[in-house]
């Protein structure tokens, strides 16, 4: 038994499979080498196997063992196991031009039953999304259809569960420690997610995440007939804002605690453009917090230039974020706080720079005119200043009728000049 195998041409029966899938597949396939093993169970050994022109899909080995019982019987029953596979983003493409199979309801039991399938360090690679290599164990029936699925991380972040349900498949993911991975590097503590697919549609009624001592929940909802359409809510609670919003921007970043609740919705021709075409509305309220990197009292009493540089604390800090594809306003913002009171709009651009105002005013004594401060510069390194307005007007007060009521009355009529300019701007 150990040594028929040398006595048998692999390589012919390769060369016929790499021909035999290359039809099917529509991509070129090749199989470097192959080996046929009978113990400790007979079993056929495939090794370094690519699919397309790019390699868009690459596998460590294949290996298919049948099951000695069913060796005499009409269908044969086998095992597949496979070892480092590698999909690349580019494989989609290749798998969506596959033609259906549409099976024959009169047709006699299928000649081979795949009971199992095992798949070892399974790797995704998609540019811009780092995920961890993955093990699956899936188990058919004996139709050779779907009757569970496990999927979990290598590292042991993340699992999912898939069992048919109705006319669909139950999925259900659960996650610890787990840091997103695409956009802004969150890390997700606890979630649970429960998810409905069926033909061309997910459902996600239930979205449950823990992260930086509040909760995020909500539901989303997922289709890809003519076009990828996406939808959903979210509610925030209690989330401790300070780490997730410096990893935005170290120089000016927030701390407290943020609640908040929206929704989002968005159209695409593929999947891949689906993220920079999202709208997204959210009321948000953050309390008791610092503004960390500006000092909106010593510039509104100062009536300086700043970049970065001191804190700014509040009681509350409330707006409304409006996402159009990459581009997000902040509008309706109102701080609040014993030293000052302040309401303003920012608006962030594709490109990451900064266009805005903010009225600032101070609650020492007699309170003073709103300051307006113009917002520019870029997320990274934000710019904060008085308008050109309000500093001639300040100029211009205090030269007529002093510093103090002189000074309060031009920045008065300069925050004036550049409400009256807003209404002839354009977005």
């Amino acid at each position: 038994m150990i040594v028929i195998p040398f006595f048998i041409s692999v390589r012919s029966y390769l060369d016929q499979a790499q021909h035999i899938a290359s039809e099917k597949i529509g991509a070129p396939v090749t199989i470097t080498s192959g080996r046929l093993l009978l113990l400790p169970t007979p079993r056929i050994v495939a090794e370094e196997i690519s699919v397309g022109e790019q390699q868009e899909l690459r596998v460590g080995e294949i290996s298919i063992i049948p099951s000695l019982g069913s060796l005499f019987s009409e269908t044969k029953t086998i095992e597949i196991r496979i070892t480092k596979p590698v999909i690349k983003k580019a494989a989609l493409d290749i798998i969506s031009a596959l033609p259906e199979n549409h099976a024959d309801a009169n047709a006699g039991p299928d000649a081979v039953n795949v009971k199992r399938i095992t798949i070892d360090q399974l790797q995704l690679s998609w540019p811009d999304i780092k995920l961890p290599a993955f093990n699956m164990d899936v188990h058919l029936t004996g139709a050779n259809s779907l009757e569970s699925l496990k999927l979990e991380a290598v590292d042991g972040v993340l699992s999912a569960d898939v069992t048919p349900k109705d006319a669909g498949y139950s999925i259900l993911v659960n996650a610890a420690n787990w840091t997103l991975p695409a956009g802004v590097p969150l890390l997700v503590n606890q979630a649970a997610l429960e998810l409905y697919l069926k033909d061309s549609q997910l459902d996600i009624p239930r979205i449950d995440l823990a992260l930086y001592n509040g909760k995020l929940t909500g539901n989303a909802k997922l289709s890809w007939v003519k076009g990828w359409h996406a939808s959903g809510k979210l509610q925030v609670n209690g989330l401790s804002v300070k780490e997730p919003s410096s990893l935005i921007s170290r120089s000016v970043y927030l701390s407290g605690h943020l609640s908040g609740d929206g929704s989002f919705s968005g159209v695409a021709k593929d999947a891949s453009g689906l993220r920079d075409n999202l709208n997204a509305h959210f009321r948000f309220n953050v309390k008791e917090g610092v503004l960390n990197g500006l000092d909106l009292v010593k510039l509104a009493s100062l009536l300086t230039k700043q970049s970065n540089g001191g804190q700014t604390q509040f009681d509350e800090l409330s707006g409304v974020l409006d996402a159009k594809g990459k581009q997000y306003t902040l509008h309706d913002i109102k701080i609040r706080s014993g030293l000052l009171a302040a309401s303003g709009q920012v608006k962030v651009k594709t490109n990451q720079e900064l266009d805005g105002v903010v009225e600032v005013e101070l609650k020492k004594g007699v309170s003073l005119a709103a300051i307006p401060l113009q917002v520019s510069g870029t997320v990274d390194k934000p710019t904060v200043f008085p308008t050109k307005a309000a500093m001639a007007g300040a100029v211009a007060g205090t030269a007529i009728l002093g510093p103090g009521v002189g000074t309060s009355l031009g920045v008065k009529a300069g925050g004036a000049v550049d409400k009256i300019k807003g209404l002839f701007q354009s977005d």
